[in-house]
């Protein structure tokens, strides 16, 4: 694989300086310094005095009269609000102004995975009911949009049973993403890889999926945007520019998951676009600070947590396997 290669599918997401330089931040100019105001000096009788009751300007108190608060009791909390949904491995929360997760978090162990009893083959894609209509994702806003419904927490990560795989088959665990190329090829490597980790080496993994809208430079103005598609009929759902995976990898000191001190921790950030496979999935690596400012997420910073954290691809090789995917149930019918 070329340098010009990789560089080309990295400047696809943040111009040309890849993602660790976007997320580790850019030279500034240093700020002007301050203006040197001097501070009131000598007899306070001299300040301004404040205004009293006969001066027509008088400060008005706004605590007589102002409350604001009863537009709740009129017209309810604005918010922002989500929508939390507990499911066995996985758990959404559900941004109802983009109509996709604004994070997923799930659990896989290795006892889990080796259970087949779910099968995608009986699983259909469907609406959240629990969502009020107006603010629900449809099946039809994805119908000729082009894009994948891509699960957040994957199917087959749930093959312990069918009622499970069903659960992630819920549009609130979808995301818009680039089929060929991502979805149905580097980005479910990525799910795999997951799974190995499983498998082989830490028998307990904990993952955070969701997605991000990450500027861009405009070369014609100097300036970074913000710009993404928006698909459905009204256009109702939101087109990440970016997904990101956050990996928690431990080794169990007893037969109890979770019970070992040491979490193996790695993050990635990838562009919803086509990636070749032959470019190495370090290339994405990116600091989970970096993520947690660009999402407004706190991802990995519990002050309570005495677990140690250490660097998952110092333990393991980040590397991974490429596979051959039946894809055909993620196409969409008139794509």
């Amino acid at each position: 694989m070329s340098t010009v290669l990789n560089l080309k599918i990295l400047s696809g997401c943040i111009a040309s300086t890849g993602i660790a330089s976007y997320f580790l931040g850019f030279p500034s100019k240093q700020p002007a310094p301050a203006p040197n105001i001097p501070n009131p000096t000598g007899d306070s009788s001299k300040l301004p005095s404040p205004p009293n009751g006969n001066n027509r300007n008088e400060l008005y108190n706004p605590a007589a009269d102002l409350t604001p608060s009863e537009y709740f009791k009129i017209g309810g909390f604005p918010g922002p609000l989500f929508d939390i949904s507990q499911h066995n491995e996985f758990i959404t929360c559900y941004d109802r102004e983009r109509r996709i997760p604004k994070w997923v978090v799930e659990h896989i162990t290795r006892a889990q995975l080796k259970l087949k009893l779910g099968d995608r083959k009986n699983s259909n894609f469907k609406e959240d009911q629990t969502i009020p209509l107006k603010y629900r994702s449809l099946l039809k806003d994805y119908f000729r949009s082009g894009y994948d419904r891509g699960h957040m927490a994957p199917a087959a990560n749930n093959k312990h049973g069918q009622n499970n795989m069903d659960d992630t088959f819920l549009l609130t665990n979808m995301a818009p993403q680039v089929g060929d190329g991502f979805n149905r090829d580097y980005w479910a490597h990525l799910e795999n890889f997951c799974r190995d980790l499983a498998l082989n080496d830490f028998e307990s993994i904990r993952i955070v999926t969701g997605p991000l809208f990450l500027p861009k430079l405009n070369e014609q103005t100097g300036k970074y945007e913000v710009k993404y598609e928006v698909v459905g009929n009204p256009p109702n759902i939101s087109v990440p520019t970016h997904f990101y995976k956050i990996i928690l990898a431990e080794k169990p000191t007893s037969f109890r998951p979770g019970s070992s001190d040491d979490v193996y921790v790695a993050a990635f950030v990838l562009p919803n676009d086509r990636i070749p496979n032959e470019i190495p999935l370090t290339e994405f690596k990116t600091p989970v600070e970096a993520i947690e400012r660009s999402s407004g997420l706190t991802l990995l910073s519990n002050k309570n947590n005495k677990k140690v954290l250490k660097d998952l691809c110092s333990s393991v090789k980040c590397q991974m396997v490429i596979r051959t995917f039946n894809n055909n149930m993620k196409s969409l019918p008139g794509k």
